[in-house]
């Protein structure tokens, strides 16, 4: 490199060495081509060091020592940036989900403020009184914010819910098994709960049950029934934060034929969330939901079926690790006159079929779930003691299944099993199903009777 400056009182000796260490720069930088500026902050003079590819740098120096500026390297230009784009998204502290979705939702959110599900006033009163009382009421909206907790635990679980169902509609596909289905969608909901024992995790196995069978199935180990094209599959799970259930449940089905049989019982499904209200009777929730399946008429293979409600499946309220809290919603006319109460929460889900509709108990069991009320029952059998020990430990009272039994470890226990069945301890619950050769759909949300508003916690831009 030749040097040439203007003419002043600065020794060669210190210009060598500025070039020097202008070669060091350029070198470690791999581009020759660098710029810099040199400049005396007593004298304020410039100079100019011409390199012999015509290149021109600058230098800084300040009282005798050399500040060295890199500058205008295309490679050194990108990699800055670059490593502006980072420390703006460090900056910003935003997380984003990755596909597919890994990232637990409390990081996600890590202030607690998960979203807010849909939010529906309440029907007039009968007195003239309208939601807007309730709304506007000081003691309403104090009664609302004694449970925001509560209201939050449920907001997570929902937001954990959405994720997965949107991932898992986009993987399922015909051909696949419906243990792999099952296992990836537990899989990606496990990890969007963070599950930590029985302070969160999932509520009850993913029901995938086919055609005519309306409810209570999950593939047991070794079972490897295959989702086909023509199949109309319920997929119905749930997951609990601090026992706060979100119970929900879609139908997925591939050939259009079956469009209008989806279409009437999602529509029962939202008319019993508009009718479900706090001091509505269970029955006037019944009886719409009926009126407004029983409308649809569904053609399949040059036959024609009125669009039934399954009769003896309810909808059912929600209980701190309880699935069914003891009052039922049906979907029929005629049934309790009991009604629904401030801060209750429940589980609006509707089944229609083109069959009877009216289940009866399939073969082989794949849930199971401790008695919520049972008391101590002494048991004889040793395995039987320390299965139960695994299920309390484990579920408590929410539902379970075979397949999670195996995860745990645990193996020869159906004998156990069946013990602790045979004494009350723990219920069996198997597959229902409609007439063989029917078809049958499922639609289902979580809502909260909240004192100011009824809230669709579980709803999405799905469904």
């Amino acid at each position: 490199m030749e040097c040439t400056s203007e003419p002043d009182k600065e020794s060669d000796k210190s210009l060598d060495e500025m070039c020097q260490k202008m070669n060091e720069v350029a070198t470690i930088n791999g581009d020759p081509s660098v710029k810099a500026v040199i400049k005396k902050k007593k004298k304020h003079k410039k100079k100019t060091c011409k390199c012999t590819d015509g290149n021109d740098e600058t230098l800084m120096v300040e009282n005798g020592k050399e500040d060295i500026l890199v500058d205008c390297s295309e490679n050194t230009s990108s990699v800055t940036k670059k490593s502006r784009k980072k420390s703006k998204s460090k900056a910003s502290g935003v997380v984003q989900q990755t596909d597919p979705p890994s990232i637990p939702i409390c990081q996600l959110y890590p202030k607690g403020d998960y979203p807010v599900g849909e939010i529906i006033d309440y029907e007039p009163y009968t007195d003239g009184r309208t939601a807007i009382n309730r709304t506007t009421s000081e003691e309403c909206r104090a009664r609302d914010s004694a449970h925001v907790e509560i209201y939050q635990h449920f907001r997570e679980g929902a937001e954990v819910h959405r994720q997965t169902r949107n991932y898992i509609k986009k993987w399922i596909r015909p051909g696949i098994r419906l243990i792999d289905m099952c296992e990836e969608l537990e899989r990606t909901s496990r990890a969007l709960i963070l599950e930590r024992g029985l302070d969160a995790g999932l509520a009850f196995p993913t029901g995938c049950s086919i055609n005519h069978c309306a409810a209570h199935y999950t593939p047991n180990g070794g079972d490897s029934t295959v989702l086909n094209f023509d199949d109309v599959c319920k997929i119905d799970f749930g997951v609990h934060v601090n026992g706060r259930i979100i119970d929900c449940a879609f139908t997925l089905h591939f050939n259009p034929k079956f469009d209008t049989l989806v279409k009437a019982v999602k529509d029962a499904t939202n008319t019993g969330i508009k009718e479900a209200g706090i001091d509505v009777r269970l029955c006037d929730v019944g009886a719409a939901i009926q009126e407004t399946m029983e409308s649809y008429e569904v053609e399949l293979d040059g036959n024609m079926y009125q669009v039934k409600p399954i009769r003896n499946l309810n909808g059912h309220s929600l209980g701190p690790y309880q699935i069914h809290a003891g009052k039922t919603v049906p979907i029929v006319r005629g049934g309790e006159q009991t009604r629904m109460e401030e801060n209750e929460y429940y589980a609006i889900e509707t089944f229609g079929s083109t069959g009877k509709g009216y289940v009866i108990d399939g073969d082989e069991v794949s849930h199971y779930m401790k008695n919520f009320d049972v008391g101590h029952v002494p048991l004889r059998l040793a395995r039987s003691k320390q299965l139960l020990s695994v299920i309390d430990r484990n579920f408590s009272t929410l539902a379970f299944c075979r397949r999670w039994l195996d995860r745990l470890g645990e193996t020869k226990y159906l004998m156990a099993l069946k013990n602790l069945c045979d004494v009350g301890i723990v219920d069996p619950y198997p597959p229902l199903c409609d007439q063989r050769g029917s078809y049958t759909a499922q639609w289902e949300h979580t809502i909260l009777l909240r004192p100011t508003c009824k809230e669709v916690v579980s709803r999405g831009e799905d469904y």
